[in-house]
């Protein structure tokens, strides 16, 4: 038996909600190891809807979640959610949830520094959601974070916070926000310590134990490749690493115990917010594809940009995500369109390149080179067997697994959980 690492391999938004909750049955703990609340998953089950954007989709399925080091946690965020979702009928408590007592936390004066920052860079900014992602994981890496275990030490936290302002306030200041007094942060700490608290715990040692009973560990990204902050469009990308070898330093665990690498890919190509987008559409293609598939951020709620497959950057994504197989989702927006198209090349300045550039001036001004395939007119909404589906359909599929040098080993063909098709268990691997 296998653990399973889901990441997303496009800009996010690509179903890993759907493809989590229905593997979680598989599983016995479902970990989120990075990111913070402005990822998003939509989990339809029955006439129920879950949004979730801090707590693993596992616990929908009853099973253990677990909020890992890697994460940066919006206290408030987090407690806000949980009470939607006890309010649902779902069961969170410290028993089934696991927070990592070494997890940073995103303060208001973040959130504040955020969206000040953004304002700041005019026709330059970065699409940030303004939450206080990027400023918490910037005071992770100077060691002037606040973390969740400072909470039960009341002398560090006061030093720390003398730390943490004279360093924001000077930032806000010059940015001609209003400035955070200590007072301010201690209340807002004080609110949410005695909530927070009792979730917290030693993430990686409990994890170790689960892995030495041989319990099956289902490690859930957020965001995607073409978004981690090394291997991404940068600058316009998170503020963390995305790929699946974040999910060992992530939670505290090795990394053999990541296991089978599950990636997720829209059977076209999304992306919200700012930044290049090769194969972007501006037609009346691009407006169908959004209307078909619903395509608004779970946490924005901005509409998303569409546009065909870009199997070069799949391929990136693969190569550089350790990707073993992937979960292709989507693939019932496409029916019914007489033709689709797949970039499989790029033109830079006249020059042919199979690769996708690292620079931003060349990443706006690559041109995506297309193959053509016929589309099909028969229905994939529902199927739930390869069998069901149309022989183009089939086709197109396989043609995926060519470019991007990675087998399809699962098939999503509508948000229904059942909706899916299974060619490869990834837990059996």
């Amino acid at each position: 038996m296998s653990n399973v690492t889901v990441i997303g391999t496009q800009w996010g938004d690509e179903g890993k909600g759907k493809i989590v909750d229905w593997l979680a049955s598989r599983a016995d703990i479902v970990v989120r190891f990075q990111g913070g609340h402005n990822a998003g998953h939509t989990l339809v089950v029955g006439d129920q809807v879950y949004k979730l954007s801090l707590l693993p989709s596992g616990l929908v399925r009853g099973k253990i979640g677990v909020i890992g080091n890697g994460v940066v946690v919006d206290p408030k965020a987090l407690m806000t959610e949980i009470d939607r979702v006890t309010a649902q009928g779902l069961v969170v408590t410290p028993e089934t949830l696991w927070i990592a007592e070494n997890a940073p936390l995103i303060l208001p004066v973040h959130g504040a520094l955020d969206r000040a920052r953004e304002a700041a860079r005019g026709e330059h900014k970065i699409g940030t959601t303004g939450r206080g992602i990027g400023p918490a994981y910037e005071d992770k890496v100077a060691r002037r974070a606040i973390r969740i275990c400072d909470l039960a030490e009341p002398e560090t936290l006061d030093w720390k916070l003398d730390e943490l302002l004279l360093h924001h306030n000077t930032l806000l200041a010059g940015l001609g926000a209003e400035t955070f007094t200590k007072d301010q942060l201690k209340d807002f700490l004080t609110e949410i310590t005695p909530r927070l608290l009792p979730f917290s715990c030693q993430v990686w040692d409990r994890l170790d134990e689960a892995r030495r009973a041989g319990r099956r560990i289902l490690f859930e990204g957020a965001q995607a490749v073409m978004l981690d902050v090394d291997h991404g469009t940068y600058p316009y990308v998170t503020s963390s690493n995305t790929v699946a070898a974040v999910a060992a330093s992530g939670s505290g665990v090795s990394p053999s115990s990541v296991g089978f690498v599950l990636g997720i890919a829209k059977a076209y190509t999304t992306r919200v917010g700012e930044g290049p987008f090769p194969t972007e559409l501006h037609d009346q293609t691009g407006r169908t594809l959004g209307e078909r598939g619903h395509e608004f951020g779970t946490v924005t709620g901005r509409p998303r940009r569409c546009g065909w497959f870009d199997a070069v950057l799949i391929r990136r994504a693969v190569r550089v995500g350790g990707v073993s197989g992937i979960a292709l989702t989507k693939l019932d927006v496409l029916d019914g369109l007489d033709e689709i198209s797949i970039c499989v090349g790029y033109e830079l300045d006249g020059q042919k390149i199979e690769t996708f550039p690292s620079a931003p001036g060349a990443q706006a001004r690559v041109k995506p080179v297309y193959e053509t395939m016929p589309g099909w007119k028969e229905t994939t909404a529902g199927a739930r067997s390869w069998a069901e589906l149309p022989a183009q359909a089939i086709k197109y599929v396989r043609r995926i697994e060519e470019l991007i040098e990675a087998p399809v080993t699962l098939l999503s063909t509508s948000p229904e959980r059942d909706d899916t098709i299974l060619m490869r268990d990834p837990f059996e691997d």
